[in-house]
């Protein structure tokens, strides 16, 4: 199909599906196993495999996964977590949702990303955990956050959902933590639909994590098996049916995770593209009077989105609208200003001076490879004429 300019939208995300996306589905599909089964089995083995931890388990959202790594910590009421003031809601949410208290910090100018340079004048006797979310796909400064978490005795979450097989000093993001979660949303590196993991190395955590996803419950009999520990009635109530937490039901079905299964084999070939098309943008725009986003030293993203910095982020947003081209905010921008948490108990250390310009200035624009060179050409176009 032939790109038409100005009639023809630019989506700013999507998916890229394929053949093989299709058949995975559909011998799901003949099975008629609507809930998890042995698709989800299989994806969560070749996630443990891809991204290099022990334990994977499907839910289904990115927002679940972060809900489950926090319940999974079951840290005392009143904790403080630290996290960046730039940030997705559902990064911060469990927090709140969790009985804790998230202490925010500001972001790095260029890279969006939480400035570890502010981390350890926010950790105090209440401090239990540090959730870090590699924004728009470019890495953190993982060896010094990591490193503060082990000084400290902090538990470490990564929140990888925009930045499935981005790479820091060598490792894949979500190798350095504790927990670490991803999305399957379209708009992600891979796509289940609706989807989401977390993952861990830790056994321990690993039973936590399913057992808040799984209602609470005790057991781990996988679903349709009943008495696999071989003690069902030895405990006085039938333990298939014994919570011993307050828990939910966040599960995927086998349907998502076939799609998973055959996203997953073309994870590289997508990064490769984002990179590609990131890069195609930023050599386009660099003499414009924006601020353009910078590469985290030592590392090797995998870019969700191209972000620019401008006097007139709202103007700039609405001549993007006008010519069909996809653009966002960055996520909730400093989220302290945000309506939903105008009442919610939290901490500010320092000033939120990057943040707040990220909130009025910053948007991006898609990077996905589903774009081809003639829309990328199309929006550094109207960019260029807007300025």
């Amino acid at each position: 199909m032939v790109f038409r300019p100005g009639i023809d939208p630019v989506p700013v995300s999507g998916k890229v599906l394929d053949a093989s996306d299709f058949l995975s589905l559909h011998r799901a599909c003949d099975e008629m196993w609507l809930t998890a089964g042995h698709f989800t089995d299989e994806f969560e083995r070749a996630l443990e495999l891809r991204f290099n931890r022990k334990y994977a388990l499907m839910c289904n959202s990115g927002s679940s996964a972060n809900l489950l790594a926090l319940s999974a910590l079951e840290l005392p009421r009143g904790s403080e977590v630290i996290t960046c003031a730039v940030a997705f809601p559902t990064t911060v949410n469990p927090i709140i949702q969790c009985g804790l208290v998230p202490v925010f910090v500001d972001c790095e100018m260029g890279t969006w990303n939480i400035d570890v340079t502010k981390i350890k004048e926010a950790i105090t006797d209440k401090t239990r955990a540090i959730i870090v979310c590699h924004t728009l796909g470019n890495p953190a400064q993982m060896i010094t956050i990591a490193t503060l978490c082990r000084v400290n005795s902090l538990f470490l979450i990564e929140d990888c959902c925009d930045a499935a097989g981005a790479i820091y000093n060598g490792r894949p993001v979500g190798s350095w933590g504790d927990l670490s979660t991803y999305s399957f949303y379209p708009a992600h590196q891979i796509t289940t639909g609706e989807g989401g993991a977390v993952l861990t190395g830790d056994p321990k955590l690993a039973k936590l994590i399913a057992s808040y996803r799984d209602w609470g419950r005790d057991c781990w009999c996988p679903p349709g098996k009943d008495d696999t520990c071989g003690k069902r009635y030895d405990v006085g109530y039938d333990h298939k049916y014994t919570y011993s937490r307050v828990g939910y039901n966040l599960k995927s079905t086998d349907l998502q995770a076939a799609i998973g299964l055959s996203q997953l084999d073309k994870l590289d070939g997508f990064v490769q593209k984002r990179k590609e098309n990131w890069a195609y943008l930023y050599g386009a725009l660099t003499h414009l009077p924006i601020k353009l986003s910078g590469t985290t030293a030592n590392s090797s993203p995998s870019w969700f989105g191209f972000a620019v910095g401008v006097e007139s982020r709202n103007n700039l947003a609405r001549y993007l609208d006008k010519h069909k081209i996809g653009n966002r905010p960055l996520f909730a921008g400093n989220i302290t200003r945000q309506p939903a948490y105008k009442d919610i108990e939290y901490r500010i250390v320092g000033d939120l001076h990057n943040a707040d310009y990220v909130h009025d200035r910053v948007l991006w624009v898609g990077c996905w490879p589903g774009l081809t060179r003639e829309m990328l050409d199309y929006t550094i176009e109207v960019i260029c004429e807007f300025f």
